[in-house]
């Protein structure tokens, strides 16, 4: 499972970071795969209002928040971490908030659903320098809709008043536990889940499908990855498209090999599909092979018939729960 940490105070190794480090350290200690990530210190510009992701599903803007969306839709859980700055987010933080409009669009205007949106978390840690009654308001609803955009539930947020000297944080008396706490109670109950590896030749069509049908039908149970055994550049244009069509969003997917998916997940299950001698062995791992055509450069009714093939098997896999 994956968390991933967004940090979004200009100061470096401050209050925040010392909070939101101590989240990600116990999540890492209970087997999570981590990615702490200094917003301020990335290249991102501020939303220009164009209109482009409305229309077309994908913001316009050529910069670092490109890598930022596929992290999105790739964690299990998402941690917003941040002073207050006049009573809201910092500037920085904002920006990347206001760029999630490309996100927003795919799911309420597209009508496209994030696989993994009825499963990810989403937690604020927040700090903030004086004792206003109304201190954290503005950055808790923020929070709410902006975890809405990416496809993930407000789990809550953790806020301490009178923050302000540098590494006043490890001072207070209970905000350091607080937050690992709150990283064992979110991290938990993901970590159990049963873990499947679909495998194809380039992961560019059964293998993605297969792998987003499980994650949108299962996700609260099974933890999936895909590869392929020859990874294509990108995903297949036609599953987009027939994927669309059952309302499934597969955007900010890209093609992995095994090792790279080797490297995320230890499979209890793998699950071939094509790949023939390549296919990968894990020890303790169970193998199973599915004979599923390749459609690649088939015509778009080839494509169909294989999305509904490879679902109407995911769906059998979790009824049997043969995980």
């Amino acid at each position: 499972m994956f968390v991933l940490g967004l940090q979004g105070s200009p100061r470096t190794k401050g209050n925040t970071s010392i909070l939101l480090s101590n989240f990600l350290t116990e999540a890492a200690r209970l087997g999570a795969r981590t990615k702490y990530m200094d917003v301020a210190r990335k290249n991102i510009s501020p939303c220009q209002e164009c209109g482009t992701c409305e229309k077309e599903g994908f913001c316009s803007i050529d910069d670092y928040m490109q890598q930022i969306y596929s992290l999105l839709r790739q964690a299990d859980i998402i941690v917003m971490a941040t002073p207050i700055f006049f009573y809201g987010f910092t500037a920085q933080m904002k920006t990347l908030i206001d760029r999630s409009q490309a996100l927003w669009a795919r799911r309420y205007v597209l009508k496209l659903v994030d696989p993994g949106q009825k499963w990810r978390r989403g937690f604020l840690l927040s700090l903030g320098a004086t004792k206003g009654k109304n201190l954290f308001d503005g950055v808790s609803l923020t929070a709410k809709y902006f975890f809405d955009a990416v496809g993930a539930s407000f789990d809550g947020s953790l806020t301490y008043r009178q923050i302000e000297k540098a590494g006043e944080i490890k001072k207070h008396p209970t905000a350091l536990a607080d937050a690992k706490e709150k990283a064992r109670n979110l991290v938990t109950p993901l970590l159990n889940r049963k873990k499947i590896l679909f495998v194809c030749t380039e992961n560019a069509c059964r293998s993605q499908m297969a792998s987003a049908f499980a994650q949108y039908h299962s996700g609260d149970k099974i933890e999936v990855e895909s590869a392929g055994s020859a990874p294509a550049q990108q995903i297949n244009p036609l599953v987009d498209e027939v994927m669309s069509e059952k309302g499934i969003d597969m955007a900010f997917r890209k093609p992995k090999s095994i090792q790279e998916a080797a490297s995320v997940v230890k499979p209890d299950l793998i699950i071939s599909m094509g790949c023939e001698e390549a296919c990968p062995h894990f020890p303790g791992a169970r193998n199973q092979e599915w004979s599923v055509p390749d459609p690649a450069g088939k015509p778009i009714e080839f494509m169909r018939k294989v999305r509904d093939d490879v679902e109407k098997r995911v769906r059998r896999l979790i009824e049997k729960q043969d995980v």
